[in-house]
């Protein structure tokens, strides 16, 4: 099993193939994802610190590029399946932007 770690969290196990969002989500932490996982807000934003991640596919490429100049480690938490261990920092936490986090993304 996968362990993804959550920066100034906690570290969680996870089946591989988990949804990197909903694996953030089910840890405690109050990650954004206003568009439910379907690539088309970027509210679900997250920095790959360390370990390993799928590369992008098409959608996150385009909603990506429309944001300017990122990071290469910036990635949509929706759009990554847990493979391998992964050291992670959420960007955008509904609490501290003061509104619901979205609908839950599908599995």
């Amino acid at each position: 099993m996968p362990t993804v770690t959550i920066h100034g969290e906690n570290a969680v196990e996870v089946d591989a193939g988990k949804k990197l969002v909903l694996a953030i989500e089910d840890a405690g932490v109050d990650i954004l994802h206003r568009c439910g996982g379907n690539a088309r807000c970027t509210t679900c934003r997250v920095e790959i610190l360390d370990g390993t991640v799928p590369p992008m596919g098409e959608a996150e490429k385009e909603r990506l590029a429309r944001e300017g100049d990122l990071a290469p480690n910036i990635r949509l938490s929706c759009q990554i399946h847990v493979e391998a261990d992964v050291e992670v920092r959420v960007i955008n936490r509904s609490q501290q932007a003061g509104i619901p986090p979205g609908p839950r993304p599908a599995d």
